[in-house]
């Protein structure tokens, strides 16, 4: 069984006035078990020369299930950004250096996951997909 722990620490000695530090983990199970998520995609990274909107990952390809999402702007440009969408519905913008990790129940080719630049010159993204 493939074990897989999520970490997100947050942390700002100044945002609400006093020092703040959250920290939490999770292990990436299938859906309604104990059992590790134990499929991949892997660490990869896109770049593209266009502002027009593309599909990441293909609801058709990858089913119902607890599948787990990481996406990252990797621009330094601070006005770059990528939206991202799904099923026709935009989930928000990633600026330069953002990223993000959510669950996604892919589960019909309606709920593809798609990204469009802000930018129509080089513009990377990294993404990987942990899925069941």
């Amino acid at each position: 069984m493939a074990t897989t722990t999520a970490t997100l620490t947050l942390s700002s000695a100044d945002l609400t006035g006093d020092a703040l530090a959250l920290s939490t983990t999770a292990t990436l199970t299938k859906a309604g078990t104990v059992t590790g998520l134990n499929q991949t995609t892997g660490v990869a990274r896109k770049t593209t020369a266009s502002a027009s909107q593309y599909i990441l990952f293909d609801g058709d390809a990858y089913g119902n299930g607890s599948h787990k999402v990481y996406i990252k702007n990797t621009s330094t440009v601070a006005t770059e950004y990528v939206t991202i969408e799904i099923n026709s519905e935009q989930m928000g913008k990633l600026y330069a250096g953002d990223w993000c990790f959510f669950p996604w129940e892919a589960n019909a080719d309606t709920n593809d996951i798609k990204l469009q630049p802000s930018v129509g010159t080089a513009f990377t993204v990294e993404y990987a997909l942990f899925y069941e």
